[in-house]
């Protein structure tokens, strides 16, 4: 009587698992044959209301040229967060568009900060120096640091995953995925720098 009761709960669980496959993106990622180790994100746009919005965000991190760079050091402007790494095709893709907008508005108020997620700094700077990007990027492969620091507040769990940091130090608004052209993420700063300090 034992062996049926176990049966079922064995295939109980089985379903239970391939129900988790089935709403996984990754997992769906996989069985259209994409290759990806990543999950990618659709560009969805979340703004946050300041009213809305969680108290600032805390970190400490070392950029890929041995920098050390805090939080406080952005206390007072916008800051747009890009998290990504050099294996990631739509890191790569909008890459021009986050370095024309940090260009753009460095004058303005506004920082441009990388998160590399998976790369020692020799891949962070050989991307840098691809790509023309002049704005640093911090190294969160080892230790984890600067995605744990916005777990519960917005989850950074695409990749890329881009963050406005208001003046504050909170979370304005995320754009899960790439950057569909520099629009968006253009009007999402602008907002965030129009608001009253």
């Amino acid at each position: 009587m034992k062996r049926p009761l176990q049966l079922a709960a064995l295939l109980a669980a089985a379903a239970l698992v391939l129900t988790g496959c089935a709403n996984d993106p990754l997992a769906e990622q996989y069985r259209n044959g994409t290759e990806q180790n990543y999950i990618s994100g659709d560009g969805t746009v979340t703004e946050i209301a300041i009213d809305q919005r969680e108290p600032a965000v805390d970190f400490e991190a070392e950029t890929d040229t041995g920098e050390k760079v805090s939080s406080d050091d952005y206390r007072g402007e916008v800051l747009v967060l890009n998290f990504w790494y050099a294996g990631c095709p739509p890191c790569r893709a909008e890459a021009p568009d986050l370095q024309e907008l940090n260009e753009q508005f460095s004058a303005e108020g506004a920082s441009f900060l990388g998160v590399n997620t998976r790369d020692q700094a020799a891949n962070s700077l050989s991307f840098a120096e691809k790509f023309g990007i002049t704005y640093p990027s911090v190294l969160d492969a080892d230790d984890g640091n600067m995605l744990f620091a916005f777990t519960g507040v917005v989850a950074a769990n695409a990749v890329p995953t881009t963050l406005v940091i208001d003046r504050e130090g909170r979370v304005a608004a995320r754009i899960l995925g790439r950057l569909d052209g520099p629009s968006t993420l253009k009007t999402l700063i602008r907002d965030a720098l129009a608001e009253e300090g």
